[in-house]
């Protein structure tokens, strides 16, 4: 994943199989949008695809890839976590939706008035956007993003939260130039965690599971 066009290809098109297979196995529709998630994460990976074969720049597919990158996955993580929540336990993720709505506001609007541009790094994608207060945005995207799994109260999404935590630390410090788009490119795989999360919820998750 985000090596080269290939290994995007590739990686797109198995993260977007585990979708389907996550979303065909739902038995609550409360979990749709989390279960959905590998299937964003697969066309992500596909778009970024496009984003080699162009060359980087500032064109559609790096604008599309920016979009779901920032913005929309800023929102849909702690949206999808707060709807899988029972109502007991969405105090948390409600509070980091909260965050994600509000970086998600100003990320778009970092896109819609500012160019966003990409440059290929030897086996990497480096992406640009200039926009105001970037450590505070990135620690809301984070807390969006990584916060929602931590405080969903659900044993395996809290799991999943560590291990996403881990490789945003390993790819900041492997890659920092390169940050989102390898950071992106581990969420992606990480799609298998969701995929045993979806096979063992119950058909009503009426309680967090400890």
């Amino acid at each position: 994943m985000c090596w080269s066009a290939t290994a995007d290809l590739v990686a797109g098109v198995g993260v977007t199989a585990v979708g389907v297979a996550c979303v065909t196995r739902v038995r609550d529709s409360r979990d749709l949008p989390l279960a959905a998630l590998p299937l964003l994460l697969g066309a992500h990976q596909l778009v970024e695809a496009a984003v080699w074969d162009a060359g980087g720049g500032g064109g559609a597919a790096t604008v599309a890839w920016a979009v779901v990158a920032l913005p929309l996955l800023a929102l849909w993580v702690p949206a999808g976590v707060w709807a899988a929540a029972p109502p007991s336990a969405r105090r948390g993720p409600g509070c980091a939706l909260a965050v994600g709505l509000a970086t998600a506001a100003a990320l778009a609007y970092g896109i819609a008035t500012r160019p966003v541009t990409a440059e290929l790094r030897a086996h990497t994608v480096g992406y640009r956007l200039d926009v105001p207060h970037p450590p505070v945005l990135v620690a809301g995207y984070l807390v969006a993003t990584v916060g929602s799994l931590l405080l969903s109260a659900d044993r395996r999404l809290t799991v999943l939260g560590v291990v996403v935590a881990a490789g945003a630390v390993v790819c900041f410090a492997l890659w920092r130039l390169e940050f989102v788009s390898t950071w992106c490119a581990f969420a992606a795989l990480w799609s298998v965690l969701l995929f045993d999360w979806v096979r063992r919820r119950p058909a009503q998750a009426a309680t967090p599971q400890g």
